[in-house]
């Protein structure tokens, strides 16, 4: 992580707001009587890194990396690159490689390392995401920093109870990330995207892919929400936005076509005749007010 000026946070006097410096690092030395608690701490604290690409590499412990401050890239897992601003909660898991590169004039971070038998029990209950989960967006980074004070707190090998108070304070840390996730925002349901996009040139096929989805699971999904399947959903919506623009504007038949995604008018008629029972025309006129 860099080389910083190491404070030492190990005393109970210790508290948010009285620290010497607001940059330091720790690695507390797990000790034989701390790992019955399932869960130690391997390195934590808060600091700067510069402007300058790290990686790739592999950590041997879980790492709860926090921008604070700050924005720039980051890949893990060989993914492609992304886009990251603080606040963002960034995962480092153990055996995974990753690259990052902060942007000028850097970024700030408070990380924790974390490891033992319990981590799995985490997984389980959500609080240490999979390897495609690495880049979480935060709604503020503020609770993490103070429960990452917090633990370098309790941190202290030379407490007799440090196996517990730690491990409990890393459940702490985990519980308020968790808590500190943006909710992402709503998704649009999978046949109110496709009826948006009914009127573009695609296959179903296309469609799916346009949607993320393989094209087995969109059909499952316009089977069970539409009754029907995704390419007859496509031209139901299609039919039903040329019968409202003939019933309510004087758009030619034509354009009417080309906007639901017909771009014959002739095919467009044909088609529309046999399914409604009327041609266009003939539906409009007996829709549009008088």
């Amino acid at each position: 992580m860099g080389s910083v000026a190491r404070l030492d946070v190990g005393n109970t006097d210790w508290a948010p707001g009285s620290e010497r410096r607001e940059r330091w690092r720790r690695r507390p030395v797990p000790t034989a009587a701390g790992r019955p608690a399932g869960l130690w701490c391997t390195d934590l604290g808060v600091q700067d890194v510069p402007p300058r690409a790290v990686g790739p590499r592999v950590v041997e412990h879980h790492v709860a990396l926090v921008l604070l401050a700050g924005s720039g890239w980051f890949s893990g897992g060989g993914r492609e690159r992304v886009h990251v601003g603080a606040p963002t909660l960034l995962w480092l898991l153990p055996g995974v490689p990753h690259r990052y590169g902060p942007g000028k004039p850097g970024w700030t971070v408070a990380f924790a390392g974390f490891t033992g038998p319990a981590v799995a029990a985490c997984t389980l209950r959500g609080l240490v995401p999979a390897p495609e989960e690495a880049v979480v967006p935060l709604t503020t980074g503020a609770p993490a920093r103070r429960t990452i004070r917090k633990l370098a707190t309790v941190c202290n090998e030379t407490e007799p109870a440090y196996d517990a108070t730690s491990a409990a304070a890393l459940h702490e840390l985990l519980a308020t990330l968790r808590h500190s996730r943006a909710d992402p925002p709503p998704q649009p349901p999978v046949a109110e995207e496709l009826a948006r996009a009914a009127h573009l040139p695609l296959t179903v096929t296309e469609h799916a892919r346009r949607l993320s989805l393989p094209p087995a699971e969109l059909r499952e999904e316009i089977q069970y929400t539409a009754g029907c399947s995704p390419k007859d959903f496509v031209l139901g919506t299609r039919l039903n936005t040329a019968k409202n623009l003939l019933a309510t504007t004087d758009l030619k038949v034509a354009a009417i076509a080309r906007r639901v995604g017909y771009a014959d008018p002739g095919h467009f008629t044909r088609l529309f005749t046999r399914r409604v029972g009327l041609p266009p025309g003939a539906f409009r006129d007996r829709h549009a007010p008088h």
